[in-house]
């Protein structure tokens, strides 16, 4: 094909045809573009502009410069793409012999680089209407319907609105699907990327594998297939798989020389290892960036790897005050640029490097362009914009307006968290506020009383769970899942596969029912006051921890008083709780009497410390406790820490709401033991012996289907299998049953779920805290859907020695007592002198008020 373009570019020029030569050269710089080969596509493109102008050929400039604002947009040439639209749409008005249709046709084109502009930069609503105006076109080319359609489709979807995103994702797909296999796949990739996000995970992972095999079969390179692999991952938390499918795209990039590409997927990766914690990584990635880009002549992409580098730098803790003036020269390109989420982000670089310096005054103007900035962008931008508007506020030392903004941006980050399908992608959105959280507890601890303290906490603690989804009828639940699973290991793994890794899930993924609109976060007014509080509470007394500046703070409501009690610094109790981890786990399975003597020593020093740093200075000895934890606190076994019963709950909003339900408890109890398990049959078989009418599913009859039906809306429910943890993404953890393991994504879906839960499987309680005060796992998942009670580990524990203190535990709750008090007195009676007995001691905690 290239050698035909070129023969029609010899001809033209020969014969001296200046408007078919620039028509060529136009269709030549096409092939170039389509290999990523910017920089000669845009040389091409100039000279055709110099034939079409000299000959006054309206029409032939028009195209050429749409043609060209295409590839400087690919360039990071914002501003100079903007013009050469600007002026092509002038040209269009001046050209005279030029039928109607042809007329609509190009302006359809040229609008929709002018859209493109405005999508890339951010302007998602200004990008909306042109691609609107444009479907409304009758003679728009199906070629630019279709990637019209797609980009308001993905439009659609970052603004929540899934329904009409799929629509339009559909109408892309259909009108694409005769534009031949490159426009038609990338049409595909939007459709699966938006069913993920709409919480058809099983659709979207099937899609995105098909996709794959029909880059691969029309031997069309799979770079930027991979990033949307990424970006879904990305999404949902699944950061391994969403690193794995980056690589493949850098890979793939550097294989086939498309350097510019490369460019962007190496730093999507950079992006993608400094939120899983690998700073060095990403800076090393940012650096080889860096140099690229800077042979490119992309300084876009320099600024943005400029800005990455300061970040990851920040993150190891190093000296980033000497940043402050190449990132302010970075954020003003990228603000000349018309790229206005990443000229935010480096002008909030600047400012936090600025802050760190020895005149942090002079972060104010750094983060008040931020701000200015992001107002006029979409809502995440506009609460991002928030948090340096607040922090502005502290520099200058106004209170009264940094708690306003944190407030504001709070307000805006629920109504976008309302929005999304599935809980972990709320709990993701949460992290967003997690700055202004702190802003706003930072200024309250100086300036209010401890009510109001607690009122701040609750605002920003467990939010996407207590956006309460309705319970979905059985047949709802279910109506993923005719085949009888949900999509299993292998999908995952096809979509991993198709990246060219072999990443293996370690849990099944589950095939997400669509949920229905209309829920909401809750109210304010919706968190109960300390009054109410202290009647639920009935005499126990609540305390619920919050972290400002690098230390542990508690409010303390017992039946006299509200009250604030500073507590020890966060690296103090992570000092003191990473070696319990290590001990625990030698406990459980010990390797000799004398490791097992060891292990024990330095658990009990362990415990010693976290009870000095966390529960005295409370003044609480002697109180049944309600803890709420926040952070890595959820990981500590607080029933260990004191002589009373301790129930946690994820926010006392929570708590409140299983202790004030007012519903009795159910009498049924269903009593399952997972396959592979040892002692489960018998812990099971024990416990039926005790509860003569219980229905009970043995390692055999496990199977998902059965066990999902029988947990929804027991009284008790009672799970003895093997766990499977997920950390990245703790909805995608598992228990193993009998035919394939169920997700904590299926539980939440039960659509009706047991009122009371035992999970005596390895590491079920462990649930994990993400940015923003939230906490995803088993227990936390269950409480959102409606359980009262749970009693669950947060680390592994010895299988057969469990089942007496289950035993003791069933008595207990048989004969009425609450999870809380039936889990302390069965810790009584455990033999803490052997290994085995004081990992169980130790690690099991009851939640909520049941």
């Amino acid at each position: 094909m290239e050698a035909d373009v070129r023969a029609l570019v010899a001809r033209a020029r020969s014969e001296r045809a200046h408007a078919a030569h620039a028509v060529a050269l136009r269709a030549l710089a096409a092939v170039h573009r389509a290999r990523w080969e910017h920089t000669e596509a845009a040389r091409l493109l100039d000279t055709a502009l110099r034939l079409a102008a000299r000959h006054g050929d309206a029409i032939v400039e028009a195209e050429v410069r749409g043609a060209r604002a295409a590839v400087r947009h690919g360039q990071g040439r914002v501003v100079a793409a903007g013009r050469d639209v600007d002026a092509a749409l002038a040209a269009l008005s001046r050209a005279s012999d030029v039928s109607a249709e042809d007329r609509e046709r190009l302006r359809a084109f040229l609008q929709l680089q002018r859209a493109a502009l405005d999508h890339n930069a951010g302007r998602l609503r200004d990008a909306e209407v042109q691609y609107r105006r444009i479907l409304s076109m009758r003679h728009a080319s199906t070629d630019v319907t279709a990637r019209v359609a797609n980009n308001l489709a993905m439009i659609l979807a970052a603004r929540g609105r899934y329904e009409e995103a799929h629509a339009s994702s559909a109408r892309a797909v259909e009108v694409a699907a005769g534009l031949g296999p490159a426009t038609h796949a990338v049409t595909r990739q939007t459709h699966a990327w938006i069913s993920v996000h709409r919480g058809r995970l099983a659709e979207g992972l099937a899609e995105f594998a098909e996709v794959a095999d029909a880059y691969r079969s029309a031997a069309m390179p799979l770079g930027e297939h991979h990033v949307e692999v990424a970006e879904a991952m990305a999404d949902l938390r699944l950061l391994p798989e969403a690193i794995a499918a980056a690589e493949a795209a850098v890979e793939e990039h550097a294989r086939s020389g498309t350097w510019l590409m490369w460019v962007e997927a190496q730093t999507r990766l950079a992006h993608l290892c400094l939120a899983h914690g690998d700073a060095a990584r990403a800076r090393d990635l940012a650096t080889a960036v860096l140099l690229r880009s800077r042979t490119q002549r992309r300084h876009a992409w320099q600024a943005r790897a400029l800005v990455l580098d300061s970040r990851a730098r920040a993150a190891l803790g190093l000296d980033v005050s000497g940043d402050v003036a190449a990132l302010r020269r970075a954020a003003a390109g990228l603000q000349r640029r018309g790229d206005l989420v990443a000229a935010v982000d480096a002008h909030m670089a600047a400012g936090r490097a600025a802050l760190t310096g020895q005149h942090p005054a002079r972060a104010r103007g750094d983060l008040e362009a931020a701000s200015r900035l992001a107002a006029r962008g979409p809502l995440l931008l506009r609460v991002r914009g928030r948090v340096a508007s607040a922090t502005a506020a502290l520099v200058a030392g106004d209170d009264v307006r940094a708690v306003g903004e944190a407030r504001a941006g709070l307000r805006d980050l629920a109504s976008h968290r309302s929005s999304l399908p599935t809980m972990e992608l709320r709990a993701l959105a949460s992290g967003h506020g997690g700055e202004l959280g702190e802003i706003g507890l930072r200024v309250l601890l100086r300036t209010s009383g401890p009510t109001q303290v607690l009122r701040w906490m609750e605002r920003t603690r467990a939010a996407a769970l207590a956006a309460r989804l309705p319970l979905l009828p059985p047949a709802v639940a279910g109506a993923d899942r005719a085949s009888g699973e949900a999509l299993p290991e292998r999908a995952l793994r096809d979509v991993v596969r198709g990246v060219g890794h072999a990443v293996e899930a370690s849990a099944a993924v589950p095939s997400a029912a669509q949920l229905p609109d209309g829920w909401q976060d809750p109210p304010v007014g919706a968190t109960p006051t300390t009054s109410a509080l202290r009647g639920a509470l009935g005499g126990r007394v609540l305390v619920e921890i919050g972290v400002c500046d690098g230390r542990y703070v508690a409010v303390v409501v017992d039946p006299r008083r509200t009250r604030v009690v500073p507590l020890a610094r966060t690296a103090d109790v992570v000092a003191a709780a990473r070696p319990l981890v290590f001990a625990l786990r030698r406990l459980a399975d010990p390797s000799s009497p004398q490791s097992g003597e060891a292990a024990r020593l330095s658990a009990d020093v362990s415990l010693r410390r976290l009870r000095a740093l966390l529960l005295e200075p409370c003044a609480v000895e002697g109180e049944e406790l309600v803890v709420v934890p926040v952070g890595a606190l959820h990981q500590v076994p607080w029933a260990a820490l004191h002589d009373r019963p301790v129930a946690l709950a994820p926010s006392a909003t929570s708590w409140w709401a299983t202790a004030t339900a007012g519903s009795a408890l159910a009498s049924s109890v269903v009593l399952v033991a997972g396959p592979g398990l040892r002692g489960a049959q018998e812990e099971v078989d024990a416990l039926a012996r005790l509860h003569r009418h219980a229905d009970v599913l043995g390692p055999t009859a496990s199977r998902s289907g059965d066990v999902l039906a029988a947990v929804r809306g027991a009284g008790l429910a009672h799970l003895a299998c093997h766990g499977v943890p997920r950390i990245d993404n703790p909805m995608f953890s598992a228990l193993v049953l009998a035919d394939r393991a169920v997700t904590v994504q299926e539980l939440h879906e039960l659509g009706g779920a047991p009122q009371r839960l035992v999970l005596a499987s390895c590491h079920a309680g462990a649930d994990v805290a993400y940015d923003g005060d939230e906490v995803l796992g088993f227990v936390s998942a269950m409480l959102a859907r409606g359980t009262r009670g749970v009693v669950a580990s947060i680390a592994a524990v010895p299988d057969v020695e469990v089942v007496d203190l289950m035993l003791a535990l069933h008595r207990r709750l048989a004969a009425g007592e609450t999870m809380a008090r039936a889990l302390h007195g069965a810790r009584g009676e455990i033999d803490r002198d052997t290994p085995a007995g004081f990992v169980n001691w130790c690690t099991f905690g009851a939640h909520g008020a049941a």
